[in-house]
């Protein structure tokens, strides 16, 4: 009950918090609808793609788009994002390219690149490892005089890992603008938060660091858009960081290598997650309003369709990977054992040293 679940628009589409009525826009609605629509074409033509065996294993966020685009679109452009393996939907709002993160998700380091001008740390697979370094990098812009803030995201077992309670407590006694962005989706890979922690909420780990954690209903973009805003706006002023845990929910599996259905009764993950659609919670709210244009819609999905095949024929059509590569950037400088595993390697595909 310390705390409650923050929400603007329930699932039916009504405005259930008035405080926030002169800010909900048809232009807002709008925007969240169309970056939604657009990340969420992206996902499926990604798994479609890995299932015919054009892209590697990948990591789908179908469900958590409102968690994504909404604290996505409340950065400044000159702050930083600090991603997982799941939150490309957010860099893709952000400003990532498309075209390099289906790059990404083939195993070719130009996906790890960002866009000239966006700083976007390369996505983390390994759990909670970019926390401390969003800490870093937000006392780093702190001491270099900057009103630029810090996003680091992550997703309920990342706050299991030992970097999570550093970067948390590195972040709070520098008072470092960062924002601690937790998708609470349900399960780290196979295990239920109930099985993984014994804390009620995952925004009461704040308390600990003396920094204030909220939570906020992760399929309400408009929730999740205002709250995030505040609390890096808070960021920025030197009032410190701050955690938000936005309660989400995984509708497929973990990624395309996993069976969800393994640990979980799927068609009832798959009813919850239609039934908490963040994008058919935006489109009821439109209707409700009077801000719904069908033809709109469908010249939204045309255009983000569009936007997709683009990008895909623009990874398929990239130049071939350089072998080197696997190589040359582990060190600045290559240490002897891998200068040697290069040499052997070359020699083994007879193209030399």
């Amino acid at each position: 009950m310390k705390f409650p679940i923050f929400q603007i628009v329930d699932e039916n589409g009504r405005l259930v918090n008035e405080r926030y009525s002169s800010q909900m826009t048809k232009e807002l609605a709008k925007q969240f609808y169309y970056h939604m629509v657009r990340i969420r074409q992206f996902d499926r033509k990604a798994v479609s793609l890995q299932r015919q065996g054009r892209l590697g294993t990948y990591a789908p966020f179908a469900g958590q788009e409102a968690s994504q685009v909404g604290s996505a679109l409340a950065l400044e452009k000159d702050d930083w994002i600090f991603p997982t393996y799941r939150d490309h939907g957010a860099a893709l709002t952000f400003g990532a390219g498309m075209a390099r993160t289906y790059l990404y998700w083939n195993g070719r380091v130009e996906g790890c690149v960002p866009e000239e001008g966006k700083k976007i740390f390369p996505p983390a697979v390994p759990i909670a490892t970019q926390i401390p370094h969003a800490a870093g990098a937000a006392i780093a812009e702190k001491w270099k005089g900057t009103s630029n803030a810090v996003i680091a995201y992550f997703g309920d077992g990342a706050t299991s890992e030992g970097d999570f309670h550093e970067g948390l407590n590195f972040a709070s006694v520098f008072k470092a603008p960062v924002l601690f962005f937790n998708q609470n989706n349900g399960f780290a890979i196979s295990v239920p938060v109930k099985k993984q922690m014994n804390s009620k909420t995952i925004a009461q780990k704040s308390v600990a660091y003396d920094i204030p954690g909220i939570r906020v209903d992760g399929n309400d973009i408009f929730a999740v858009y205002f709250q995030t805003k505040a609390w890096l706006d808070r960021a920025r002023s030197g009032e410190g960081p701050a955690l938000i845990e936005a309660v989400t929910w995984r509708a497929g599996a973990h990624t395309t290598a996993d069976d969800p259905g393994k640990y979980r009764d799927q068609p009832e993950s798959e009813a919850i997650g239609k039934r908490r659609d963040p994008i058919l919670r935006v489109e009821r709210f439109m209707k409700l309003n009077g801000f719904w244009d069908e033809d709109w819609a469908k010249s939204v999905t045309e255009e983000a369709t569009n936007e997709v095949e683009q990008a895909v024929k623009e990874m398929e059509n990239f130049p071939k990977p350089n072998v080197h590569d696997l190589f040359d950037h582990v060190f600045d400088q290559p240490t002897w054992n891998i200068a040697n595993q290069k040499a052997q390697y070359l020699q083994f595909i007879g193209e030399g040293v």
